[in-house]
């Protein structure tokens, strides 16, 4: 575990466990959580070989509280600060929901350019763009975005617990087995980020149009996505992110919830370890 500290003074928190000389996994988590929402696979993949890297993202987690660069540029620059610090080659990226946006900008942006970054999976991934526009009609309207803006201003923590409560893992479905355990880990780690940066982060995730980095992408990238996903439609997400990407594989769950990752962590692990060994 360490620290790197970015151009701007944010200081990224950083996990990087296994042998360095084993192919490295690095996970990119989705708002307003910590890298501790990848423990799982962390574990799943270290005990097969791998190395195993993730960050909190600024103003996530550990990372400190910086009240600047609440942006996909910076999410994607600190990710490329992580990954060159510890120096990962040959590297497979994975992202869930806003990690997926992180994703795909440092693919395109940082990780292909450098030539550090041998495959991508997107999980409930945002891009290419949420919010409902002229040039895309099916999006989501932005007072949806402004309600999740005005609930985290009156009562943070209550929000984070209606989140995972709710749609996040479809815990709100009839004969959803819920989990207290994992709603209170969804709380835990929101509550240890700042709200300067959650707040700026509904931005960051929902208005940023992400089409050109789809399309930059040239690496093989898995995109992955329930078709019962609350929070990410996935017609306007997996569907299209397929679509525009080079070289893609595509692969939707019947019934899954945005959250899949946890919830059915056995079946997406083992979909992961198929891609990366393919």
């Amino acid at each position: 575990m360490g620290y790197v500290t970015t151009p701007d003074g944010a200081e990224i928190f950083y996990k990087d466990w296994g042998p360095r000389s084993a192919q490295p996994i690095h996970f990119h988590h989705g708002w307003p959580l910590s890298s501790d929402d990848w423990d799982n696979q962390m574990l799943f993949f270290l005990a097969h070989g791998f190395r195993v890297v993730a960050h909190d993202r600024r103003g996530h987690g550990r990372s400190s509280q910086i009240d600047t660069g609440h942006d996909m540029d910076h999410y994607a620059a600190d990710a490329s600060a992580v990954a060159e610090h510890v120096d990962l080659r040959n590297a497979i990226h994975v992202g869930h929901s806003t990690g997926g946006g992180e994703v795909a900008r440092y693919v395109a942006r940082h990780g292909q350019p450098q030539g550090r970054v041998a495959k991508a999976v997107l999980v409930s991934a945002v891009p290419p763009l949420m919010l409902k526009t002229a040039a895309n009609p099916e999006g989501t309207p932005m007072d949806v975005f402004d309600s999740f803006r005005a609930a985290l201003a009156a009562n943070r923590a209550q929000f984070f617990l209606d989140v995972p409560t709710g749609p996040f893992y479809g815990f709100n479905r009839p004969g959803a087995k819920i989990s207290q355990g994992i709603i209170d880990n969804w709380w835990r780690q929101g509550m240890m980020g700042s709200a300067l940066a959650h707040y700026e982060g509904i931005k960051a995730f929902s208005e940023t149009d992400q089409t050109e980095d789809l399309k930059a992408i040239r690496v093989p990238t898995l995109v992955m996505q329930g078709d019962d996903d609350q929070v990410v439609p996935y017609k306007d997400a997996a569907v299209l992110q397929a679509k525009l990407l080079k070289n893609s594989v595509l692969k939707i769950y019947p019934g899954y919830p945005h959250g899949m990752a946890t919830t059915q962590a056995d079946v997406i692990n083992a979909d992961l370890l198929a891609f990366i060994k393919s």
